[in-house]
């Protein structure tokens, strides 16, 4: 297995101060990564969750062999910490075949991508992840190389340049992405398999806590693993995380066994409740709730209020509160919807709208 040095954790996750370092955060820190190698599930039969997309995937990979060819290139989409790059390894596994990981921010230059793409194997994987952060050149290259196995090399410069043609061995290329709708049309429509990672429903969820325990040996009970998987915010890594962390307070404050009083305790320490919101998230609602009345406010205003930055609150607060249905945004600002009151046992002022903001906006 051949690895590049490069990173998984996408810019809007590369944030400075605390909010880098959240317990429920879906980067990959160093010790993430760690972990996550050796929890990987080794083929598709082991891998939890995501159903439609194993089915779809097994029979492409299925004829490939078949028919003794590479597969087609495959696109797989969504949220960090849902498994792309595990379903790539798998992939590459299942095909019988070595892997090469890159990511888009480490292909800066066509010539960067020509020097990997020359060095692939007959039948080789290549994981390149946030693939919509590659740069133009190396894209419009990639172009060619996924249709024809073949790459245009310029020589020199102006009048005197010259294209050499260069022919590559079939690859099979897995492209991740975590904003598919950045993708020029021209690259996704040469993939022949596109894929959406949904986020894990908490039933999923307790199978990978299960799974991961049982790898770690940590002894767990159903109730404990069930409340892990709820705080999880739908996310395989984070579940994870959460379990270590549990896995420490069992071991230093109980007798190591983790049962729902004992997962309860220790998220509590940690600060993340019953929803996965933690202190950030709770913040957010806060401000919003008790100095603004429930919204609707502008986003400088509720970013100043928390003392974070505003690209803080809107791209690591606000997606898992939209999705929780929690904070809702509008043409006017942020609000609160019923649910964030219920939330934090507040009640409600009379003049809160629900979220749309409608009734200010229309003065009734």
């Amino acid at each position: 297995m051949n690895w590049d040095e490069t990173t998984d954790i996408p810019a809007e996750d590369r944030l400075a101060g605390p909010a880098a370092e959240r317990l429920v955060g879906s980067a990959a820190d160093r010790e993430d990564q760690a972990v996550e190698a050796a929890l990987r599930p080794k083929d598709l039969g082991e891998f939890i969750g995501q159903e439609k997309v194993r089915e779809q995937l097994d029979l492409v990979l299925r004829a490939a062999r078949a028919r003794g060819a590479t597969a087609d290139h495959v696109l797989l989409s969504g949220s960090p910490g849902l498994g792309k790059t595990t379903l790539s390894m798998i992939i590459a596994a299942e095909m019988g075949a070595p892997i090469r990981i890159t990511s888009g921010p480490a292909i800066q230059h066509a010539g960067d991508l020509a020097a990997i793409l020359s060095s692939l194997q007959e039948g080789e994987v290549l994981f390149l992840d946030e693939i919509h952060r590659m740069s133009r050149p190396a894209e419009e290259m990639l172009y060619m190389a996924m249709e024809d196995f073949r790459v245009d090399v310029i020589v020199g410069k102006g009048p005197g340049a010259t294209a050499i043609p260069l022919e590559l061995p079939p690859f099979t290329l897995v492209g991740a992405t975590t904003r598919a709708g950045l993708l020029p049309p021209p690259l996704r429509d040469r993939f022949g398999f596109t894929a959406h990672m949904e986020f894990y429903e908490p039933v999923e969820l307790e199978r990978v806590v299960h799974r991961s325990a049982n790898l770690l040996d940590v002894e767990i009970e159903s109730d404990g693993a069930a409340e892990i998987a709820g705080r999880s915010r739908g996310t395989p890594r984070i579940a994870n995380r959460l379990l270590r962390r549990v896995r420490d307070y069992a071991q230093v404050k109980a007798d190591g066994v983790i049962t729902r009083e004992i997962a309860e305790a220790a998220l509590a320490v940690y600060e993340v409740d019953v929803r996965g919101l933690d202190r950030l998230d709770r913040a957010v609602l806060e401000a919003l709730l008790k100095l603004f009345r429930g919204g609707p406010v502008g986003l400088s205003t509720l970013a100043v209020a928390v003392g974070e930055e505003r690209e803080t609150v809107e791209e690591v607060a606000e997606p898992f509160l939209v999705r929780q249905g929690l904070l809702a945004r509008t043409p006017r600002g942020r609000v609160a919807t019923p649910a964030a009151w219920a939330h934090l046992g507040l009640t409600a002022p009379h003049s809160a709208t629900g979220g749309s903001g409608q009734q200010d906006l229309f003065g009734t």
